[in-house]
């Protein structure tokens, strides 16, 4: 009886010891898995001659751990004692507000500023943010000595602004972050749009606003359109600069930002935002590749399809996007294997829009690689050169056409005519053997059958071509 007591106590404890160590691993991971959440903030600045002095407030805070990302300019980090509680959740290292009930929160920083406020000075990413942090409304206050006569732009509309004896005050407010700040000696604003402010010394006239309220923008988030360019020549995410006012100047500027900002475009050429941009504004955007492979989208896809596409597209906001996610979205609408966007990245022209055939091929009962399958206008294309030298020929282009030849049959397909010559003898055709697609050669799938003596089985996974036995050839 005692070595049962024995036992069974060793089991209770070896028991708790593992439903410890499960509750301690539980806990770590629940205090790693940090919710998204969304805050309001307010931003007071106050430009003393060298540097920013910022004093920021955040509300709507959420009961859970909170990193808190500093500018890397920023010095002097410290708590900002609003109110009694306004500083009870900041860690002592000020790396993190931590878990509380409090809802509000206040923190203060200063931004130098290397030589003092310049003209025509964008200011990037000075501003504290919260890690899984989305602002919904953000407000910022801007006061400068009285000296200081320029304009302030920040992105987001301006509510109003005073002069009085000693300070010039300006406050913006409206939805969304605040991420830049720009400062110019000479510029006013001209027009507020419902989305847009546009800065200029020129006047603008009511047709630019009128032209701008047709225009499908991204996002409700507004932007400000500085006319003329900054000291860095960058573009901020709210604040854009162009030296056109045109309409389709102002349009494309302000929807790929917004395309910008709500994508993660990684190693992509700049027709791919383009045309992104395109198909979910239903405009035409950015250069000649682009506009053409929106064009040949819009013309393959169906109405449905479209708008599945798109659908796909804003479902991808806030992933790391490159050339092979958007082939695999577009493939799911097609119901059909493409590699489009691929193929155009790859090439300084425009790539058609094919689709591919992935089943395994075998030629005489050897599996290939270097065989490629595509379906193009409704054929069934084989890439020439491979699928040929695996069936025992050699081929070669010379200047009257595509020549294909072994020991025993030559041919040749000679380009943009309606006929082939088998062993010198010429016989007309009604279509091409032979099909240049971007500077390859590829063979219909019936003149294969029907010119080079093979039989084929298609089954689910894969592709067989076997050349026929030379009785079966007479």
């Amino acid at each position: 009886m005692k070595y049962i007591v024995s036992f069974f106590s060793l089991l209770v404890l070896l028991i708790s010891g593992v439903l410890f160590f499960q509750y301690q691993v539980y806990s770590d991971y629940r205090e790693s898995e940090i919710d998204d959440f969304t805050y309001t903030q307010e931003i007071d600045i106050v430009y003393r001659g060298q540097s920013l002095d910022i004093r920021h407030h955040f509300r709507n805070l959420p009961n859970q751990t909170i990193s808190i990302n500093w500018p890397e300019q920023a010095v002097n980090p410290d708590c900002f004692i609003e109110t009694e509680n306004s500083c009870k959740r900041l860690s002592e290292d000020f790396s993190k507000f931590q878990e509380s009930d409090m809802t509000t929160q206040s923190i203060s920083y200063i931004i130098p500023l290397d030589g003092g406020l310049k003209p025509n000075q964008l200011m990037k990413d000075i501003f504290v943010t919260l890690e899984n942090g989305i602002v919904s409304y953000s407000t910022v206050h801007i006061t400068t000595e009285q000296s200081i006569a320029g304009t302030w732009v920040t992105g987001l509309p301006l509510v109003g602004q005073q002069s009085l004896s000693l300070v010039h005050y300006s406050m913006f407010s409206g939805t969304g972050p605040v991420k830049e700040l720009y400062y110019a000696d000479h510029l006013q604003l001209q027009r507020e749009h419902d989305l847009i402010s546009i800065y200029s010394t020129n006047k603008i006239g009511n047709e630019l606003v009128e032209q701008l309220n047709k225009v499908n923008f991204l996002n409700d988030e507004h932007v400000a359109i500085v006319h003329g360019s900054n000291l860095s020549g960058k573009q901020g995410e709210r604040i854009l600069f162009s030296n056109s006012l045109s309409i389709e100047a102002l349009k494309e500027e302000v929807i790929l930002s917004q395309l910008r900002t709500k994508f993660q475009f990684e190693n992509v050429p700049a027709w791919v935002t383009e045309v992104m941009a395109s198909i979910l504004s239903d405009s035409e955007i950015g250069g000649e590749k682009a506009k053409e492979i929106t064009m040949t989208l819009k013309s393959r896809l169906t109405e449905e399809q479209l708008e599945l596409w798109k659908q796909k597209l804003h479902d991808l906001e806030g992933k790391k996007i490159d050339a092979a996610l958007l082939d695999e979205q577009l493939s799911e609408v097609f119901a059909n294997h493409t590699q489009y966007f691929q193929s155009n990245v790859a090439t300084d022209g425009v790539f058609p829009l094919l689709f591919n055939d992935f089943r395994d091929v075998y030629v005489n009962a050897r599996l290939v690689d270097d065989v490629e399958v595509i379906f193009k206008d409704g054929q069934v294309l084989y890439s020439a050169d491979s699928l040929l030298h695996h069936l025992g020929y050699e081929t070669r282009v010379g200047e009257k056409g595509y020549y294909v030849n072994n020991d025993i049959r030559q041919y040749r397909f000679p380009f943009n005519h309606e006929f082939y010559v088998y062993n010198q003898r010429r016989y007309n055709t009604v279509s091409q053997p032979i099909k240049v697609i971007a500077d390859k050669y590829y063979i219909e799938e019936s003149w294969v059958q029907k010119l080079f003596f093979v039989e084929m089985d298609k089954k689910k996974d894969s592709i067989s071509i076997k050349n026929i036995d030379s009785e079966q050839q007479s």
